[in-house]
């Protein structure tokens, strides 16, 4: 009999598919830790608890992929914004739709319940955040200043400040009372991803795509810490619940700071790729990833992790001894003062009656008619009674549950892994499948003995019958071109035929040669290529990229280019405007990701001067550099006027390539005036 694993710090809990196509955002509920909501581009939100298989409720009325979910502080309303800037409020014990919101023109990026009053924020790539009132049905509030899309949203503990984290790499702090701007922090020189207000003293933590986590106190208004360790950019933050350290999710790893001074306590590996939301329950921290259309969820036992002490070897070079966290109440830094009851009601500084109403204001809410389109539609009713109707408890949110359990020592968790799966497939024999298997379904087969549900994991038949996709995804599932069912060729009488090993490797051979005369081609081009890079003139490099007419050494090249904007120059737009027109009308995804990255530069960086160029009156005698730069400028225009008309025709497309080509469509405006 299996011993149960003591020395476990992290494991995957579940992978379930969450949605019929590719997921978009999740959020978990964070004061129980065991709700999820999921947002696809399907369009749907789906409600889930943690570690069960099923589907608990399906949200349904948005008409454009959803971007952005959040849960209010008792998990009993959920919020979505949408591709289109409409937002919709749920209530999950009524299983209605509350509230239609509209008014942002943009993609929603981030959004936050107030933490007592009936007030909801939201903030979007068309660079503004709008404070709504949920019983109203209309925005209260907009605040400007941010010059970029606002990634992440934060009300205070106490209800009084709102915190707003941009792509700009700033930080801005707002009075809802007053209704202004208190402070800005400028440190990052990243995107900034996340935010997170300490739960008890006047302090905010910051992490960024800079790779580091800064604290800001909210006292003094200053930087008091900053980490250096990460690997990759911040995704994630959570303080512990008693505010003694913070929690920092990346790709791959959890890490534990302390401040005063700055410290990492430990690094934990956790295999959840880019994690997504973070949740602490029970002493176990939750992690959410996704996927294409998978979500996994990830536990680790805080127990086993370091929240004090000496620091990590490496990471933090300080031989001082770590004073232990200081006793509640004994805190240098002020603490929030919450009100008494979660009834009292917020001052918030509202826009006038006329402002309100205003063309350039917020629609109302959509009729009662309009309202009548969204639904949730309940999938599992014995969790939904459960979880939003229970029978002897005022709270609605799910009943404290017990830790979720360890894998057993022998490295078995609830899910079989890839290796040891046996997919059967209807009148052939048992095949075991390799890593690229298609998306796992899975089922709960009900035990009445068992300790816990043992999971039946099965596959979808193949079907060799696919027609090509229109686009071809940077990453998916299965590669292109290769299909278990090529190497089964169809049963006669019924009897199940076994393939020889000189077919199957005939099979897998297919296109080999040709595959290998393309890379040894790449090869050759990219030696060129670097060849002449070593002279430092990267302009004759990207000219000889463009000369060889192959789009894949042009890609490479960009990406290179990309990473380091001060490389670009007026000379390389005229020479990479026509090349990016083509990458963008690509059916390979990662040509359309590189070609928005590359115009999304060229317009951020060379715009003004293009414009200020091309509208300045004519200079007085012969300036040569000045003739030239405006022949540049005429051209690089011309190229952005063709380009615009490609960006237009595919900025309704559902998914990530729709949202980056309302970016573009938004920064290419100015060219129509």
């Amino acid at each position: 009999m299996a011993v149960a694993n003591t020395t476990k710090t992290s494991w995957r809990l579940q992978e379930i598919v969450a949605h019929s196509s590719n997921v978009v955002c999740l959020a978990l509920g964070k004061n129980s830790g065991r709700l999820l909501a999921t947002g696809g581009e399907d369009c749907r939100v789906n409600i889930w608890a943690v570690s069960k298989p099923n589907c608990i409720m399906s949200l349904t009325g948005h008409n454009n992929p959803v971007e952005c979910v959040k849960f209010n502080n008792s998990e009993e309303q959920v919020v979505a914004g949408s591709q289109s800037g409409s937002l919709r409020v749920w209530d999950l014990e009524a299983a209605k739709i509350l509230r239609t919101l509209m008014g942002h023109k943009a993609n929603i990026c981030s959004l936050d319940f107030h933490p007592f009053g009936e007030y909801l924020a939201s903030g979007s790539m068309d660079t503004n955040i709008k404070l709504w009132d949920v019983r109203r049905k209309g925005c209260v509030f907009r605040y400007k200043g941010h010059t970029q899309a606002v990634r992440c949203l934060a009300f205070s503990p106490d209800g009084k400040w709102l915190a707003s984290a941009s792509d700009d790499s700033t930080i801005k702090l707002w009075d809802l009372t007053a209704g202004k701007m208190i402070t800005e922090f400028t440190a990052h020189t990243g995107a900034i991803n996340i935010i997170q207000f300490h739960p008890n003293e006047y302090l905010l933590a910051s992490g960024s795509s800079d790779r580091t986590i800064k604290l800001w106190d909210l006292e003094k208004f200053k930087m008091i810490g900053s980490s250096e360790g990460e690997m990759g950019p911040v995704r994630c933050l959570a303080f512990n619940l008693d505010g003694c350290c913070l929690y920092s999710g990346a790709v791959d790893s959890l890490r534990v700071y302390g401040w005063e001074p700055d410290r990492c306590f430990d690094v934990v590996s956790v295999g959840w790729g880019k994690v997504a939301d973070l949740a602490i329950c029970n002493h176990q921290l939750i992690g959410v990833s996704h996927k294409l259309t998978n979500v996994s969820s990830y536990v680790v036992d805080l127990t086993r992790v370091k929240k004090s002490g000496s620091v990590i070897q490496g990471v933090i070079q300080d031989d001082q001894p770590l004073t232990e966290p200081s006793p509640k109440g004994s805190t240098l830094r002020r603490n929030y003062d919450r009100p008494l009851t979660t009834c009292s009601t917020q001052r918030v500084k509202q826009s006038s009656e006329s402002d309100r109403r205003s063309p350039e204001g917020e629609r109302r809410s959509p009729s009662s008619e309009d309202e009548k389109e969204s639904s949730a539609e309940i999938r599992n009713p014995e969790d939904y009674k459960e979880i939003f109707q229970p029978k002897s408890a005022i709270s609605r949110t799910p009943p404290k549950s017990e830790p979720f359990p360890a894998p057993l020592e022998d490295g078995e968790s609830l899910l079989p892994s890839m290796s040891s799966i046996t997919f059967v497939f209807p009148g052939l024999l048992n095949l075991p499948v390799a890593s690229s298997t298609p998306v796992l379904r899975v089922e709960p087969t009900v035990v009445a003995t068992a300790p816990r549900p043992i999971p039946v994991v099965t596959a979808r038949p193949p079907t060799s019958n696919h027609p090509p996709p229109s686009v071809i995804l940077s990453t998916r599932n299965e590669p292109i071109g290769l299909n278990v069912g090529d190497f089964l060729p169809p049963a006669r009488n019924n009897r199940p035929s076994v393939l020889g090993d000189d077919e199957a490797l005939a099979q897998i051979r297919k296109g080999h040669d040709t595959m290998c005369v393309m890379l040894t081609s790449r090869h050759k081009n990219l030696d060129t290529i670097r060849a002449v890079w070593g002279s430092g003139d990267v302009k004759t490099s990207l000219d000889s990229a463009v000369s060889m007419k192959d789009l894949s050494i042009v890609v490479d090249i960009l990406n290179i280019v990309n990473l380091k904007p001060s490389l670009w120059k007026l000379d390389l737009c005229t020479s990479i405007l026509p090349q990016i027109e083509e990458l963008l009308q690509s059916k390979y995804e990662s040509y359309v990701q590189t070609g928005c990255t590359s115009l999304k530069l060229i317009l951020k960086r060379f715009w003004p001067l293009i414009s200020d160029t091309l509208t300045a009156p004519p200079s007085v005698g012969v300036d040569i550099t000045r003739e030239e730069r405006h022949q540049k400028c005429k051209a690089c225009y011309k190229q952005l006027k063709n380009l615009s008309n490609v960006v237009k025709n595919k900025a309704d497309q559902v998914g990530r390539h729709g949202s980056a080509f309302k970016e573009l469509q938004l920064l290419m405006a100015p060219l129509d005036y």
